[in-house]
């Protein structure tokens, strides 16, 4: 399907069709008022529902659409999305439907659908670059829509969702506020949280105040590992995630909610590093060289 065509693809309620390289997505919040989902209505296995129903898996990409990012970055991290795709949809469990809903931030914070879509059925509208970093009104916007009331009202039993933020830059607003509503959300503090930093500005420590962990955070300064590395986590995660990790453990009783959340966080993180360090390449050019 050609991305003129998007606009039928996209779920209707504001959402806008896509040129090549033109991306005006379906929904704008500037900096919405905390909405923190203390409340969640979760199944009663939040993290590996008992597969009675069909399953659903929502994977978020956060993304950084800030001037910074224009150019290369922005090209490549297009390119390597539209390569992802395909890849997304082979992952997860016969049982499992998996979604995908792509959240972008720069002076405003923007949906690219209205709603998250059937990765059979979802279609990747190039982004462009411009603006600041609004990262703190991107968390508050997540914290809104990560919810049984929103993104998150399936019918069926759901996995906790994957969340994968990549950004080139310090943040221009208070991340720090928008993080701590974020942290109160029970699906986030569930899901499972990788994050990439793109070039020599992004600040690791910042990443892993969100993932909650170094061992999620990434690192990519050339267009070659950009590639890489967004591939390595998004496949990787959501593997572990469309995963079910009901079965007693060495002390013979069943584990916990806290128990999966850890374990799949764990493993994530085990698996990501162990993939990073095999992935070298010598001939690769650094985005600061003029790539």
């Amino acid at each position: 399907m050609s991305n003129e065509n998007m606009n039928e693809q996209a779920v209707a309620e504001n959402t806008t069709a896509a040129s090549l390289d033109d991306f005006e997505p379906a929904e704008t919040t500037a900096a919405p008022e905390a909405a923190a989902d203390n409340m969640l209505d979760f199944d009663d296995d939040p993290l590996s529902a008992t597969g009675v129903s069909r399953k659903s898996l929502v994977i978020f990409f956060l993304i950084d659409t800030s001037g910074s990012m224009k150019g290369k970055k922005m090209g490549e991290l297009n390119t390597v999305m539209e390569e992802l795709i395909p890849e997304i949809r082979r992952v997860g469990e016969a049982d499992t439907e998996v979604k995908v809903a792509v959240l972008t931030f720069s002076t405003e914070v923007r949906w690219m659908y209205s709603t998250p879509i059937p990765i059979e059925d979802f279609e990747w509208a190039r982004l462009r670059a411009s603006g600041v970093t609004s990262m703190g009104a991107a968390f508050k916007e997540l914290n809104q829509r990560m919810s049984r009331n929103s993104f998150l009202n399936s019918p069926s039993l759901s996995f906790a969702p994957v969340i994968f933020l990549m950004t080139d830059g310090y943040p221009s607003d208070d991340y720090k506020e928008g993080l701590k509503e974020l942290q109160n959300n029970s699906w986030y503090k569930f899901g499972l949280k990788a994050a990439l930093g793109i070039g020599q500005e992004a600040n690791d420590n910042i990443l892993a105040e969100f993932t909650g962990s170094k061992d999620t955070v990434v690192h990519a300064y050339s267009g070659g590992q950009l590639a890489q590395m967004i591939k390595i986590i998004a496949v990787t995660s959501s593997q572990i995630g469309s995963k079910s990790m009901t079965l007693s453990d060495d002390t013979s009783h069943e584990l916990g909610e806290e128990d999966v959340f850890a374990a799949k966080q764990k493993l994530l993180g085990q698996q990501i590093q162990e993939l990073v360090t095999s992935q070298t390449d010598e001939n690769d050019v650094p985005f600061d060289t003029g790539w």
